[in-house]
Parts: C-alpha cells; sequence; structure tokens
C-alpha cells in the first residue's frame, strides 16, 4: 500500500485564494485532495506546518548553479549538489542552464544530464535542459564568452537537438540571420524558443513572436532597449516585452538585477500570468560571499561575490545572480509590494505554464505531483517536498 502523507494546520495557497486553516492529503507522490479544515482521511505520516504557508513547490526556469558546483562542471555530483543546495530554499523542479560553448562540452553537459536523472538524489527534480546560447549578439554578450558567440548553424544545432532528447528550451538573439527558421524548427520538436543576448528591434522581435519564440530570457539583462538608427528611434526588446502579451517574462528578482521600481513597472504591465521568477543563479549561490567561478571550475570566469550578486572582478559588470527562490518570491513581496500569493504564483504555476508542466506541477490540485513548500511569514523556508518525499526540514 502507497504511504499517505498530511499536512494539517497550514495557510494554503492555492490558484484561486489563500484558506486560512487548510489541510493537504498525499498519497504516492501526488496530492489527493486540498482544502479547508482537517481533511477526514487516515494518514500515515502527519505533518503540522504550525500556521505557516503551504504553497506549491518553486519552480526555477533559468539556473546554472549552486552550493559550489555548476551544471557544466561535467560530473552527476554538480548536478546533484545543485538541486540539494535549491531545494533547502523551496525550489522543488528547475530548469539547468548552460553557458555559451563549444559543441563538444554541450554534448557532455547533455550526457551528464541524462546520467543524473537517472540516478535518485535528494533534492530538487529536472524539467529538461536549456541551452543558452551559443547563437547570440556578440554586442549583449554580458558574462557569455566571446570566443564561442556564433550565429545559429542548422547543421550543428539539428545534431545537438537529435543527440538529446532532454533540451526543453534553447535561448537565441533572434536577430541574427537563421534564427527565425531555427525557432520554426525548435516548435517543431516542442522545444521553446526564447528571446536572449539581443539587440533587436521590434520589427525584429514580432517576426521572433511568428515563429515561436513566446519567452524573454533574463528580462532586462542582455537585451536592446529604444535605439536609434541614423534619424529614427526603434523600440527594443525591453518595449517589444511590454508591447506583445503573448511574450512571458523571465525576472530576476534579487533586487540587484533589477531595483523595486522596475520589479513593480514589470508587474504593473505584464501580470502574474506572464511573469516567471528565475533565480539565473551561479555556482556561488548558497555559498558565503568571496570569490567564485562563473561556468565550469576549469577554463570559467572568475568573478567576486559581494552586495548579494556576482560581478566581474573590475566591477564593472554583473556576472550572475546567487539569488534562491525564496528570496525572489520575498522581494517581490517587500519590494514591489506584490501579495504573497500572487508572489507564489510567479514561482510556481506559471513557470509550470511556460514549461508546459501546469497539468502536474504549479499549483495544490488534486491529482498534481506532490511538491509543496511550507515557508513562515519572512518567507523563511520550514520544509520542501519533492513528489512526497521530504528533501530538506528546517534543523535536521
Amino acid at each position: 500500500m502507497p504511504q499517505t502523507i498530511k499536512i494539517i494546520n497550514g495557510r494554503l495557497i492555492t490558484p484561486f485564494r489563500v484558506i486560512s486553516q487548510g489541510s493537504v492529503l498525499i498519497s504516492d507522490g501526488r496530492i489527493t485532495a486540498a482544502g479547508e479544515g482537517t481533511i477526514p482521511d487516515h494518514a500515515d505520516t502527519i505533518i503540522d506546518a504550525g500556521g505557516n504557508y503551504v504553497a506549491p513547490g518553486f519552480i526555477d526556469l533559468h539556473i546554472h548553479g549552486g552550493g559550489g558546483h555548476d551544471f557544466m562542471d561535467g560530473t552527476v555530483r554538480a548536478f546533484h549538489g545543485i538541486t540539494e543546495t535549491h531545494a533547502r530554499y523551496g525550489t522543488t523542479a528547475m530548469v539547468p542552464t548552460t553557458l555559451t560553448a563549444e559543441k563538444e562540452h554541450l554534448l557532455h553537459t547533455l550526457d551528464i544530464y541524462k546520467e543524473a536523472v537517472s540516478q535518485p538524489h535528494n533534492g530538487a527534480g529536472f524539467l529538461g535542459m536549456h541551452l543558452e546560447g551559443p547563437y547570440f549578439a556578440m554586442s549583449q554578450r554580458g558574462a557569455q564568452d566571446p570566443r564561442y558567440i556564433r550565429n545559429p548553424d542548422p547543421v550543428e544545432y539539428r545534431e545537438i537537438l537529435d543527440y538529446s532528447e532532454h533540451i526543453s528550451r534553447w535561448s537565441v538573439a533572434p536577430e541574427l540571420p537563421g534564427a527565425l527558421e531555427m525557432g520554426e524548427y525548435l516548435r517543431t520538436k516542442g522545444i521553446l524558443p526564447a528571446i536572449a543576448h539581443t539587440d533587436a528591434i521590434y520589427e525584429e522581435v514580432v517576426k521572433a513572436v511568428e515563429c515561436g519564440y513566446t519567452l524573454a530570457t533574463h528580462f532586462y539583462s542582455a537585451m536592446s532597449g529604444v535605439t536609434r538608427r541614423n534619424l529614427y528611434r526603434y523600440a527594443g526588446v525591453i518595449e517589444s516585452v511590454y508591447l506583445i502579451d503573448e511574450i512571458d517574462a523571465e525576472v530576476i528578482a534579487d533586487g540587484v538585477h533589477l531595483p523595486a521600481s522596475l520589479l513593480q513597472l514589470i508587474y504593473k504591465i505584464k501580470g502574474p500570468d506572464r511573469i516567471a521568477l528565475i533565480t539565473d543563479a551561479m555556482r556561488a549561490a548558497g555559498m558565503p560571499p568571496g570569490k567564485s567561478v562563473l561556468g565550469p571550475l576549469n577554463g570559467g570566469l572568475e568573478v567576486i561575490v559581494e552586495d548579494g550578486v556576482a560581478k566581474l572582478p573590475d566591477r564593472t559588470a554583473f556576472a550572475g545572480s546567487v539569488a534562491t527562490t525564496d528570496r525572489l518570491v520575498r522581494n517581490m513581496v517587500n519590494l514591489a509590494g506584490v501579495p504573497v500569493a500572487t508572489a507564489v504564483r510567479m514561482m510556481s504555476y506559471t513557470p509550470a505554464r511556460i514549461m508546459g508542466v501546469a497539468d502536474r506541477k504549479g499549483s495544490l490540485v488534486a491529482g498534481k505531483d506532490a511538491d509543496i513548500v511550507i515557508f513562515d511569514e519572512d518567507i523563511t523556508v520550514q520544509l520542501t517536498m519533492v513528489a512526497g518525499k521530504v528533501v530538506h526540514r528546517i534543523g535536521e
């Protein structure tokens, strides 16, 4: 018989409301009931939420590392270490992300992902790989290694896609030659094309959306705003995301990449159903400040972590986020003035919908995976559960 778990005495965050006194019943890794009061069914294990919030687990669409590891380190231990680190902060599912690199390095990372998924671990689950690059605008490369930036090559990307069935999204600069055709091809494979590291103008973004690009990767970072070409001004990607309702926006709500005013603006215009909060975290997430490395340990970029963000050593630019998902939710509440339940929606249901997994993740609904996080008024995570298994409990 499957083991049943009951969570009682919690403030349940459902897709529609916050239930002040609610319970969740779990069996065989799935939610079987969630609602008001105490569910009368028998349970093998009782978890008392102690009046804290009980919410759907946090889903991170864009993450590079944490706990001293990067997904491009090339080891299963790195993959599992990252999931264990971020589970402590409420992440129950994630999309591991690469950096711009040689094809062989990308293929090796995909091999490690396949191995990591097949082995048990005590952390967040996986939702497929995100290839960030190498098809970017050099002028918007940010901290991406310029040695590997290039235009879309159909021979290359088709080889990569044929090599692995574990790619769920790919970030590309849509104005590059061949990028529109690539977007259409990705859609035929069920893969989400995203706009990133780009100097596109509005007219190019419209064409990109028509070819399947419906997500803006780390909105505001490494993308064009209003630009002038000769006498005329053109709307950039930032304005295009606001204008085109069909585009979803990833937001690094660490309070550093985007100040409170921009968090408020994005929320006001796009709304919670078009915003996915992301950490975009590098290996120093969950680690003390100091020196670190962006990308693989061998050949990565040395950075310094201070003021809650990674910076280039000369401090001329950010070099990655060290955010965790609880921090994103907390900042949307405290800095942007968003209700707790709405902030959770941007960290759970909206990412699930964007990744096409809302039928099984992202909300406390019967039949969905028992990916659950319990946190207090300060949004400090008390417990994280993945598929009915407790992977983190505060104090343990």
